[in-house]
């Protein structure tokens, strides 16, 4: 019973994924230039910051797109040597956001967006399999928005933001040979707002804040197999062997401070600065109806200690016209980890990351087509999670391409 306890703890590991870590990947002509935000020429601000729709050249604007996202993680066991690989599909999150201008100085838009969606799969026999086999996440962003520009200069956007995501995590129970499984859906409800600046021609200045998302699952499901029937009376669970749990899962606030300068007609250069408030992740409590898993004096109730701290982003990004219909873009940027090698978790591995991107983008009157790609740099870890008896080494790789499309009909 108590292996089975302190596994059942690490449910929480798989859904501080779904509760923000953040994938910098919903805009292709902003991943192209480091996924810097002061870019008003479409739609595609509204998700960095609503003010800047108050900016758009076009009375309408309307841009979709979509990425392939692929990443590999690998972990040795430096006492054994033995290593392993996941196998993950590849992720395709997308984005849409459309804006309007009803009045001369009032913007409206909405933005959708599908930040956490992703697959980590481990082999079924791996060491680490009571922590996690497989993750499937989907997540959901739907956020309507307005903005209002006081003057030539200056500009003010809010946006309400609702997330709704699901997560289906497997892993193994080894001391009755069992299985369980994790499917849970949670919604949360935000808000967003900015400003953003134009005080010369060739400035953009963009400063933006995203709000905590407490996402909340109430209606969690928790399977458990094996294969005598004898354990589950164990549990307090009937033959199916089911039981419902219930969670609130943290998403952390945003703060963004973005520039751009247009050096000449034809070369501006853009630069980030994102600072995430994870300092308020310090734990996550599953809530079981029935089944004794936990670590209280209420055995129904798991509390996993996550410890994570607050981590910047530093930004880097260019572009240059080659004519009035291409344009080339460059950018670098540098991404820290919310956590320490003392808290590191496979379920949601996390590493301090360089990332290198580049793409071009082509204008056809009304139209705009933009391709973009990254190559992901992650730092190797030394894991040291003595809360999890988990030690080795982690790296990992990962790369994205991202295809966007853009209409200012007028």
């Amino acid at each position: 019973m108590k292996k089975i306890l302190v596994s059942t703890a690490l449910l929480a590991g798989v859904l501080s994924y779904a509760g923000g870590f953040r994938v910098s990947l919903q805009g292709v002509k902003q991943l192209a230039m480091a996924h810097t935000s002061a870019h008003a020429e479409d739609a595609s601000v509204a998700f960095f910051n609503p003010a800047g729709m108050s900016f758009i050249p076009s009375k309408l604007s309307i841009v979709a797109g979509g990425f392939g996202a692929s990443n590999k993680v690998t972990f040795q066991n430096l006492n054994t040597l033995q290593s392993t690989e996941t196998d993950n599909p590849m992720g395709t999150p997308l984005y849409a956001a459309i804006a309007y201008k009803p009045l001369e100085k009032l913007s409206v838009g909405f933005s959708f967006t599908t930040p956490f969606g992703s697959t980590i799969e481990w082999p079924n026999d791996w060491e680490g399999k009571e922590m996690v086999q497989k993750l499937e996440l989907k997540s959901f962003y739907f956020e309507p928005m307005i903005s209002y520009k006081f003057n030539d200069w200056l500009a003010f956007g809010a946006s309400y933001i609702y997330a709704r995501g699901t997560v289906n995590w497997d892993k193994a129970i080894t001391q009755f040979g069992g299985e369980l499984n994790l499917d849970s859906k949670a919604s949360g409800h935000g808000y967003g707002f900015g400003f953003y600046f134009r005080p010369d021609p060739k400035l953009d200045v963009s400063i933006a804040y995203r709000s905590p998302v407490d996402m909340k699952a109430k209606d969690g499901k928790a399977t458990f197999k094996f294969p005598s029937a004898s354990v589950y009376p164990l549990l307090g669970l009937d033959a199916s062997g089911t039981d419902s749990f219930k969670a609130t899962l943290p998403l952390v606030e945003e703060y963004t401070i973005g520039l751009t300068y247009k050096i000449t007609p034809k070369w501006l250069v853009s630069a980030d600065f994102n600072y995430h408030g994870w300092e308020r992740y310090g734990k996550l409590t599953l809530d079981f109806a029935t089944a004794p898993v936990g670590n209280q004096a209420d055995p129904t109730i798991s509390v996993s200690p996550k410890n994570f701290r607050n981590a910047k982003t530093f930004r880097l990004g260019t572009q240059y016209a080659f004519t009035d219909m291409i344009y080339g873009r460059l950018g670098a940027y540098y991404d820290e980890s919310p956590y320490t090698d003392e808290n590191f978790i496979p379920e949601t591995p996390s590493f301090n990351t360089y990332v290198v991107t580049g793409g071009v983008g082509f204008k056809l009157k009304q139209f705009g087509v933009d391709v973009a790609g990254g190559y992901a740099i992650p730092q190797a870890r030394d894991v040291k999670n003595a809360n999890l008896g988990f030690y080795g080494q982690a790296k990992a790789t990962a790369f994205y391409l991202g295809l966007g499309l853009s209409y200012n009909p007028f």
